[in-house]
C-alpha cells in the first residue's frame, strides 16, 4: 500500500511497497523525474539499436528542437544512461551509446512501450468519456 506519513521529527515520508521514503529524497520521484520526459524516453528507444551521431537522433526524432535534443543529451549522459564519444575527426564527430545503466532500462521501457501498444485505444477511450462528462 502506498501512504505517505509523518515522522516523529516531522520529516514526511511516502510508503511506496511497503518502504519508507522521504519526500526529500525519494528515489522513485528522482528516478521518475529524471525518465518522464517527454523526449528521454524517446531518446533512449533510439540509441537502442547501437551508437548514433546527433544528427542521426534528430532525424530519429523530428519535432525535437537541437536546443531539446542536445539538453536531453546533457541530461541523459549525467545521469549515466549515455556516453559521448568525440572523435578526432575533421570536423570532429560525436557519438551517443548507451551505457550498461541505459541498457537495464531499456529493458524496462520497452515493456513500458508494448504496454502503451497495447492500452492506447482504451486510454484514449477513457479520455473521451471523461471529457464528454465534464462538459
Amino acid at each position: 500500500m502506498n501512504k505517505m506519513v509523518d515522522r516523529a521529527e516531522g520529516e514526511r515520508v511516502i510508503m511506496i511497497d511497503g518502504v519508507a521514503m522521504s519526500m526529500d529524497d525519494c528515489p522513485v520521484r528522482d528516478v521518475l523525474d529524471s525518465v518522464g520526459g517527454k523526449w528521454t524516453s524517446l531518446m533512449i528507444l533510439g540509441l537502442a539499436d547501437g551508437p548514433r551521431r546527433f544528427s542521426q537522433l534528430r532525424r530519429f526524432i523530428p519535432d525535437i528542437s537541437q536546443r531539446m535534443l542536445t539538453q536531453t543529451l546533457r541530461d541523459l549522459q549525467r545521469d549515466g544512461y549515455i556516453t559521448r564519444t568525440v572523435y578526432p575527426t575533421q570536423p570532429p564527430s560525436v557519438e551517443y551509446r548507451l551505457t550498461p545503466l541505459g541498457q537495464s532500462f531499456l529493458a524496462l521501457l520497452r515493456s513500458l512501450v508494448h504496454w502503451s501498444t497495447e492500452n492506447h485505444a482504451a486510454i484514449r477511450a477513457a479520455r473521451s468519456v471523461y471529457d464528454a462528462e465534464a462538459h
